[in-house]
């Protein structure tokens, strides 16, 4: 599930920030092919933890920081997709949830539609990041996926430390209407038939709009950003998110690479991943957007 339209029974507080987070890094261990450091660092009285992986060379390295999708998610363990950016030279920072695995904290507002504190502590993940001795302070960005679009943004411009954003099926339409276009479109796990694009298009311009609403975010967002996108993705409307990108793309001149993946799904990230594609155009596109 990417969103809900119910109340949250976390709380999420207005004023949660994380500029400058305390960040414990253990000592490194050595993989066949690559290197990992574990991380700790505090945001909101709660200690989240994570791991670093690096590649094998020494000296500073471009990195990303992983966003994930709404509800309980732990760090992603070393495999393809991760792999992937340390083959190139950039390091993957990723970390449990709050409240999930070792990170303390209770989880989860983002699935009612309340980002405040995940917001917080993606910019906590980027001080932590940053500080780093093998990570290059200018080179850091974030890679996620879904409810990934409505964090990053806001993060990014927060943190003021971000250089690039690179988001799989991101929510970037206002709250609910994501959640009841994913109930009208029956999410991820439907078997019933797709509705067409003009049952579709009816439907999210009759929805209310309420909740979080990421275009200022969006209007003030100032890094190269690139959003992918399934056409037949059933947790967000990707004909009406694209619209929406495009317009503000053109409106305000931004450096943003838009990709729709034809007859794709919700997961464009995952294993296996609804179209093949797209994880290696992030990845290429990552490398390309920074310095080696």
């Amino acid at each position: 599930m990417l969103a809900c339209s119910c109340g949250s029974s976390v709380s999420d507080p207005a004023d949660a920030a994380c500029p400058d987070p305390p960040v414990k890094f253990g000592s490194p261990t050595n993989a066949a092919d690559h290197r990992e450091v574990s991380v700790q660092f505090t945001c909101e009285g709660a200690v989240l933890a994570g791991t670093i992986y690096l590649p094998l060379k020494n000296g500073q390295h471009p990195a990303v920081v992983w966003l994930h999708g709404s509800g309980e998610q732990p760090r992603l363990m070393y495999g393809p997709l991760v792999a992937a950016y340390i083959n190139d030279g950039i390091a993957f920072f990723t970390y449990d949830k709050r409240g999930v695995a070792e990170s303390e904290g209770k989880c989860c507002p983002d699935v009612d539609g309340h980002f405040n504190l995940v917001t917080a502590d993606a910019v906590g993940a980027v001080k932590a990041a940053r500080s780093y001795s093998g990570i290059d302070p200018d080179q850091v960005g974030f890679l996620g996926a879904s409810a990934a679009g409505w964090i990053a943004p806001r993060a990014a411009e927060t943190s003021g430390h971000v250089a690039f954003l690179a988001i799989a099926s991101p929510g970037v339409l206002q709250h609910s209407i994501v959640a009841k276009y994913e109930e009208f479109a029956g999410g991820s796990d439907s078997t019933e038939p797709r509705p067409s694009e003009a049952d579709i298009a009816r439907e999210v311009d009759s929805f209310d709009r309420s909740g979080f609403d990421p275009k200022p975010y969006l209007e003030k967002l100032s890094v190269p950003s690139l959003w992918l996108f399934g056409g037949a993705d059933r947790n967000v409307p990707p004909v009406q998110s694209v619209a929406a990108l495009q317009s503000i793309k053109q409106e305000r001149g931004k450096d943003w690479t838009i990709v729709v993946y034809p007859g794709a799904g919700h997961g464009l990230f995952d294993s296996p991943a609804t179209d093949a594609r797209a994880a290696p155009r992030a990845e290429e596109w990552v490398r390309q957007h920074v310095h080696l």
